[in-house]
């Protein structure tokens, strides 16, 4: 379990693909405090495990429906990630509840700069359009962040937006992402747990 709230900016220093996986070698500094083999770190909102660790830098093997699944597997060396270490019982949540289980890949369609934030609309699978509402929670590559605007309910090509504040955008990827790169989405679980009570109520 994670909160959405990005330690550090880490880097991909080797992909080595094994055909029906990867192995990803990471850099990282803050984010490798206090971490064990078999722990987990949140890189670009996907829950990985540690398979190893030299010095500034850890490593991680990823299945190829994990690369398939989610935006890692466009991923290539010198590519900056978010990093965050899984919760314990003492941290603080100053996001929300995020799982590290990617529900999909969206894009970002448009940045709009203003004085002090940067408003961001991201394209959303229709699928999952229906769990993402005005003031509620998403991850977006791992970053949680409050939605500020939707698109129609019976629009065909779903989208949202975010108003990225300074510390978001110096602190995580999300400040250098482009138009038309894709981003992990995870929206929040409580809706889907919703979804599910009601509908076997009915």
């Amino acid at each position: 379990m994670f909160t959405g709230i990005v330690e550090e900016i880490g880097t991909l220093l080797v992909r080595e693909d094994q055909g029906d996986a990867a192995r990803l070698s990471i850099r990282a500094r803050k984010a490798l405090e206090g971490v064990a083999l078999g722990d987990s770190i949140a890189v670009n909102g996907v829950c990985l495990t540690v398979t190893g660790a030299d010095g500034d830098a850890w490593s991680t093997d990823v299945m190829a429906e994990t690369l398939r699944r989610s935006s890692l597997g466009v991923l290539t060396a010198g590519d900056p990630v978010n990093l965050e270490r899984a919760v314990t019982p003492h941290t603080r949540l100053g996001g929300h509840l995020v799982q590290g289980h990617v529900d999909g890949v969206g894009t970002v369609v448009r940045r709009t700069p203003s004085e002090h934030w940067e408003v961001v609309r991201v394209a959303l699978p229709p699928e999952l359009s229906r769990y993402v509402v005005e003031k509620g929670s998403v991850a977006v590559d791992g970053v949680s962040l409050t939605v500020s605007a939707v698109s129609a309910v019976d629009d065909p090509e779903p989208w949202f937006e975010v108003s990225l504040i300074p510390t978001t955008l110096r602190e995580t990827t999300l400040g250098a992402v482009p138009p038309g790169s894709p981003v992990n989405l995870e929206v929040d679980v409580v809706a889907k747990y919703v979804e599910r009570l009601l509908g076997a109520r009915s």
